[in-house]
């Protein structure tokens, strides 16, 4: 079981970036699905989740800027993201049980 993240990149302040995470050997939209981001020195922090009925939940720090969608059709799951922030620099996870290995978001 693999989950495989990609969009990440480097990118200006009001900026926006696109994640995508793609499985492999299970159907996404069977699994509650999470974007996790970590700091160099700090823990991994719950960006985002959709549960397999669609329901969303944010962290405060993203609500209004980050949305969390699911393409069913094409088995992935997606973080759009607006309004980009320094803060927001971070290595991103895509996770459910299992854990990807992360995209890089430079916010400078």
């Amino acid at each position: 079981v693999q989950l495989v993240e990609s969009g990440g990149g480097s990118v200006q302040t009001g900026g926006s970036l696109r994640l995508s995470c793609k499985p492999s050997f299970f159907i996404l939209d069977d699994f509650e699905m999470m974007w996790y981001r970590q700091t160099p020195g700090n823990e991994c922090e719950l960006v985002a989740s959709i549960t397999g009925d669609g329901s969303t939940y944010y962290t405060d720090a993203v609500k209004g800027r980050f949305t969390i969608s699911r393409d069913n059709a094409k088995n992935t799951l997606y973080l759009q993201m607006n309004s980009l922030k320094t803060e927001d620099t971070a290595v991103y996870y895509c996770a459910t049980a299992v854990w990807g290995r992360g995209t890089q978001v430079t916010v400078s």
